[in-house]
């Protein structure tokens, strides 16, 4: 069987791909996606505020400061601050694994979490918004928070 690629082929692929960057092979491919194709994207804001929410109460739960935190997963304090306080911030894909380590948290769940993978599991997306929504940002957490907190734990720690 003799495989024949057309012009025409070509030039469909190349419009398919747009504006992508060139690359090849899996490494090549951003898992962040581009802030022009998501900035109106409800549901990836309401991800970065349940992110931001999660690491913050994680840490509070856990008795750390921001320095001590950092210095025990091996991030950058000034990557935390951005999580914590920016909900739209894309946090690094490093990042989210060094987190996703240090909380023992699948880190497949935890990358749906902060935005930066498709969601897999509807479950996540929708219990990460509830968890956004009953969590304030407060110095001790409340016993509704800590029960958030923990649920929203356990619904994370399901390996799919």
């Amino acid at each position: 069987m003799k495989v024949e690629i057309t012009k025409e082929w070509c030039l469909r692929m190349a419009q398919i791909e747009g504006n992508a960057e060139i690359g090849a092979g899996l490494h090549s491919i951003d898992p962040i996606f581009d802030g022009e194709a998501m900035s109106d994207d409800k549901s990836n804001q309401d991800t970065g505020i349940a992110f931001g929410r999660f690491v913050r109460l994680m840490r509070r739960n856990k008795g750390l400061t921001l320095e001590k935190l950092a210095e025990d997963a091996d991030l950058e304090i000034s990557e935390l601050i951005e999580i914590e306080d920016d909900s739209h911030h894309k946090p690094e894909l490093r990042t989210v694994y060094q987190l996703a380590n240090f909380f023992d948290i699948p880190r497949n769940n935890l990358l749906q979490v902060a935005g930066l993978v498709t969601a897999k599991n509807d479950n996540i997306a929708s219990e990460a918004v509830r968890f956004a929504a009953r969590s304030e940002a407060v110095t001790a957490l409340t016993q509704q928070e800590r029960i958030a907190l923990e649920e929203f734990i356990s619904v994370l720690s399901k390996e799919d």
